[in-house]
């Protein structure tokens, strides 16, 4: 998680960058650039156009930074814009599936055990092979750490929504894990 002096000066640099400093969105593309760029991977698979998805997303951004009422809202605006541009090109090669919305997570705590650093490329492998619906919630929930709030701004689905897909792509997830031992 992020500590508050990181918050900060990320707000100040969307201030800069609305006041027309360059270099402030430069380090913002530095500060995001590899996150974006993983969750855009995450959602697209093997697309051959996931370069075109991160130059789309950056030329989005900052045409729309001076339009940012919040700078707070930054990390969600742009992973929103991510998600947006990485949708446009799925659809055009038809494999984005939505998910159907009236699926209820199940009640109570889940019984998942912890893992060391020795399994992450398992995890990063299981999540290739994940529907992109599910690649999406995971990678922002446990990878951006991400609370379902924002999950459900980005995703543009109710938080509901947000908790029952996670539910499922854990249970996917581990699945894929458990075949690939």
């Amino acid at each position: 998680m992020r500590d508050a002096a990181s918050r900060i000066y990320e707000q100040v640099l969307v201030l800069r960058c609305q006041a027309g400093d360059d270099g402030a969105f430069t380090e913002l593309v530095g500060l995001y650039g590899g996150r974006i760029a993983y969750f855009v991977r995450r959602l697209m698979g093997h697309d051959g156009s996931v370069d075109d998805v991160l130059q789309e997303t950056w030329l989005a951004a900052f045409r729309g930074l001076a339009d940012l009422r919040s700078p707070a809202a930054l990390p969600v605006w742009l992973y929103r814009i991510a998600r947006n541009q990485a949708c446009r090109h799925l659809r055009h090669r038809t494999a984005w599936q939505e998910m159907p919305e009236d699926v209820a997570a199940p009640d109570g705590p889940a019984d998942d055990p912890p893992f060391g650093p020795e399994q992450a490329a398992a995890v990063h492998r299981g999540l290739a092979r994940l529907a992109p619906p599910h690649r999406e919630v995971l990678v922002l929930r446990f990878l951006e750490d991400m609370t379902y709030d924002d999950i459900a701004e980005v995703t543009g689905c109710p938080a509901g929504t947000v908790r029952s897909r996670i539910h499922y792509a854990r249970q996917a997830l581990r699945r894929e894990m458990e075949d690939a031992r």
